[in-house]
């Protein structure tokens, strides 16, 4: 049994007590607190207590989120309580009122299903009143007065009687009770045995809640004051401009709102976009300056006036002159050189023409963002360049909504605003490279700006007016048109610039990038010159690109280092040959592309399209003992191996046709290979290339290799037309072959192929693989079947019987 001396009364209880657990609250003896009591566990104590004495012990869990909490949950001092008054509430949960009777310690959790139960211990007050108990108990009362008076929480009365109180354990406990802060802090109160260690905990506690308070009250000032000051200077602003009024004076903001007006009226907007503009300045004159709504106002007012609602340039009449201009510019590059010019023909005939929407599609480095750029000068007029690749958000082209703090007008008011004409030169960069998230998609945006029935009514969310974009020149660039959704790409006239030969790159260094670089770097005042051998070596083995940016990085590379002989006064290269640009540059980057002219059995050349160009495929087939197995190698992807098979399928459906032994196919393995097998390859085109080696590896029969071939081929045995020939053929003639067969259905590509290319190469037109073998092979002789031997070529055999008829 345990005994408690409690206000001239003594209280006996047993040391095994029913234990409630308290969240976020920490209670101290002689203290009287309400608890809202509803966990189940927590309900069944009360009951069983409200049945005895009523002492529970109470004590606070470590975490406020745990529901249920076990005896590990709990701290292991509390507080023996009383239960004063207990109140049942309509929902099940209690609210009782409790009366703090001592400090106790649990010595061990105790069985017991309906609630937690434990033995208890109690704790007495270590008491020994020094010189430093007097003064720490002077310091909190003081800081506690001061807490009073900051906080506005704790009512007067508790100050009164904390500071009147003389017993020491009593006060700290009080203190303890009132303070605010953290629960550890409390707890480490309650634990502490020793009252001068309370006392310190309470000072160190106080001290630190004190300087919170100040600086709250401190922000609080300076906030009061500011509010205050910002509701004088408006009370005075609108008494000031009371008086102008009643004196017949303008006020302060007029000067600025005449300024305003009469930009509107210089501006020439539309009628719409006019009326939207007065309804603003109207606002305008209704505020005061210093509100954040009329720097708003203003801002809106100022982007409408300064937009060129009717400034256009003249363009250039003299057509010889813009040709003229578009040749020193760019080397070749005849067809977007034949559509501006075409352009600007049409114009001088009708004086009115929608703007063309045009798309410049190539590889890196082939010129079209300065063909842009030259496209402007040619024409005379001024020239915007905005950049979309990793654009990902629509108000990049609409604009913001005013609703929105810092908003703006999109890309393109920017950029009409910045060249100051409505009849542009307007570069869409990388418009293959936008992207689209929660933001929306720039995309869709750009259908209305490079529509040409649209575009005339384009509507800026920021500006909320129509404009007209109809004058407006649009070119747009990208590197590969399938990463454009169709929509967009149906609404521009789409021109390819293919990769440069060797003989144009050869040209654009003579013209353009020696001459260039020689004066970037200082060397055209020495001398400086490139000979032919130079600038071929340069291309050749130090680069392998479609563009020619590369290039002028190699020919900067070596005017740097010539600069560099001149400054160190050593001998200078005054003429830069094939030897010497080795010495320059180092070893070769790069091995020309050679075909294998040796051991052609089993090899056959395709050719392929990156997004840098054209490149040639070596494909390559052998044969060995197996049991009729095919293994595909070189990271083929998953189109380019069902090429692999259905050239596999044929060759064995026409084995007998091909001169092939059946019964060898069923105890070999096939073993397909594409080299250089770190870069995954894909697509149907190399499909006649993988019949043709897979023809000569199961025949012995060598093939051509001046031929290179590309299509796609069907089971049975017809040539499907692909994409990509211009770069293709380029990489063929490249690579110095002769031939090149292709499916009859590019046909119509042909034209488009540069004069040279198919001046050099011999470009065979096929339907079917019979033809191909024809021309891959030198000595291809079919052999002659008989009737009944031969199986149908215009599809394979099938296994199924003929249908008797219709059902």
């Amino acid at each position: 049994m345990l005994q408690i001396e409690h206000d001239d009364e003594t209280l006996e209880f047993s040391d095994k007590l029913p234990i409630v657990p308290l969240r976020d609250l920490v209670l101290f003896p002689r203290m009287i607190v309400p608890l809202l009591v509803g966990r189940p566990r927590s309900v069944n104590a009360l009951e069983e207590i409200m049945h005895g004495d009523k002492i529970m012990f109470v004590v606070t869990q470590r975490e406020v989120e745990t529901q249920d909490p076990s005896p590990d949950d709990l701290h292991r001092v509390g507080t023996v309580v009383r239960v004063l008054q207990l109140l049942r509430l309509p929902d099940g949960t209690m609210k009782v009122l409790v009366e703090g009777l001592s400090r106790a310690a649990v010595k061990r959790f105790m069985k017991n299903e309906n609630y937690l139960m434990a033995r208890v211990e109690l704790r007495d007050d270590e008491l020994d009143r020094t010189v430093e108990t007097e003064a720490l108990m002077r310091s909190v009362a003081g800081q506690f007065e001061e807490y009073v008076q900051l906080s506005r929480k704790i009512p007067q009365e508790v100050l009164v009687s904390v500071v009147n109180m003389e017993d020491v354990s009593r006060f700290a406990d009080t203190v303890a009770t009132h303070l605010g802060g953290k629960i550890e802090e409390k707890q480490r109160v309650l634990e502490a045995s020793d009252v001068t260690t309370r006392l310190r905990i309470l000072a160190r506690a106080l001290s630190a809640e004190l300087e919170i308070l100040r600086l709250e009250r401190k922000i609080e000032s300076q906030v009061r004051e500011q509010l205050q000051k910002s509701q004088k200077e408006f009370y005075l602003h609108q008494q000031m401009k009371a008086i102008q009024e009643e004196l017949g004076h303008e006020g302060d903001g007029a000067p600025e709102v005449a300024e305003l007006q009469k930009a509107i009226e210089d501006a020439h907007m539309s009628e719409e976009a006019e009326k939207k503009a007065l309804n603003e300045l109207d606002r305008l004159k209704k505020m005061s300056p210093m509100s954040p709504e009329a720097t708003v106002v203003r801002t809106y007012i100022e982007w409408m006036t300064s937009m060129p609602w009717e400034t256009r340039t003249k363009d250039r009449e003299d057509i010889a002159e813009v040709e003229q201009i578009l040749e020193d510019d760019h080397y070749g590059l005849k067809k977007p050189k034949e559509r501006v010019l075409e352009y600007l023909a049409v114009l001088q005939l009708t004086e009115k023409v929608k703007g063309p929407i045009l798309c410049f599609v190539g590889p890196p480095g082939v010129g079209k963002t300065s063909l842009g750029r030259s496209v402007a000068r040619a024409l005379d007029r001024e020239f915007v360049r905005v950049s979309l690749g990793g654009v990902r958000d629509e108000a990049e082209i609409r604009g913001h909504r005013r609703t929105y703090i810092g908003s703006m007008p999109g890309r393109i008011i920017q950029g009409l605003r910045k060249a100051g004409s409505r009849n542009p030169v307007f570069l869409l960069d990388e418009v293959d490279k936008m992207s689209s998230d929660f933001r929306g998609d720039p995309a869709s945006a750009l259908l209305e700006v490079l529509d040409p029935e649209q575009n005339c009514t384009f509507n800026d969310h920021y500006l909320d007016v129509d404009f007209d974009l109809s004058d407006v020149m649009f070119i747009t660039t990208a590197n590969v048109l399938h990463t454009i959704p169709p929509a967009l790409e149906d609404r521009m006239e789409t021109i390819r610039l293919p990769g440069y030969l060797r003989h144009e790159k050869m040209q654009i260094a003579k013209k353009f990038l020696v001459p260039k670089q020689l004066e970037a770097n200082g060397l055209d005042k020495i001398g400086v010159k490139f000979v032919d051998s130079a600038v071929v070596r340069i291309i050749e083995d130090y680069t392998r690109e479609a563009g020619v940016r590369n290039l002028e990085r190699e020919i900067a590379n070596i005017c740097r280092k010539i600069a560099r002989e001149h400054a160190a006064k050593k001998k200078v290269t005054k003429t830069v040959t094939g030897k010497s640009v080795r010495r320059f540059l180092g070893m070769p980057r790069f091995i020309s592309q050679e075909v294998e002219t040796d051991h052609r059995v089993g090899v056959a050349t395709g050719l392929a399209w990156t997004s840098v160009g054209g490149e040639i495929l070596t494909v390559e087939v052998l044969t060995m003992k197996g049991d009729g197995n095919l293994t595909l190698t070189g990271k083929l992807g998953e189109v380019m191996q069902e090429s692999a098979k259905a050239a596999f399928s044929y060759s064995k459906a026409h084995a007998r046709e091909l001169g092939i032994d059946e019964d060898v196919l069923e105890n070999i393995d096939i073993h397909i290979h594409v080299p250089e097998g770190a870069i995954p390859k894909d697509g149907p085109s190399a499909g006649i290339a993988m019949a043709t080696a897979l023809v000569s590896a199961l025949t012995g029969k060598p093939t051509r290799p001046d031929v290179a071939m590309t299509g796609e081929i069907t089971l049975g045995g017809k040539i499907l037309p692909i994409g990509g020939l211009n770069e293709k053929a380029v990489a063929a003639h490249r690579a110095r072959l002769t031939t090149l067969i292709i499916p009859k259905k590019n046909e119509k590509d042909v034209a488009e192929l540069p004069k040279k290319v198919s001046r050099d190469l011999k470009i065979q037109m096929v339907d079917r693989l019979d033809e191909v073998f024809e021309l891959a092979f030198d000595d291809w002789t079919a052999p002659t079947l008989k009737p009944e031997e031969r199986m149908d070529k215009s599809r394979p055999e099938s296994p199924l019987p003929p249908a008797a008829g219709p059902y």
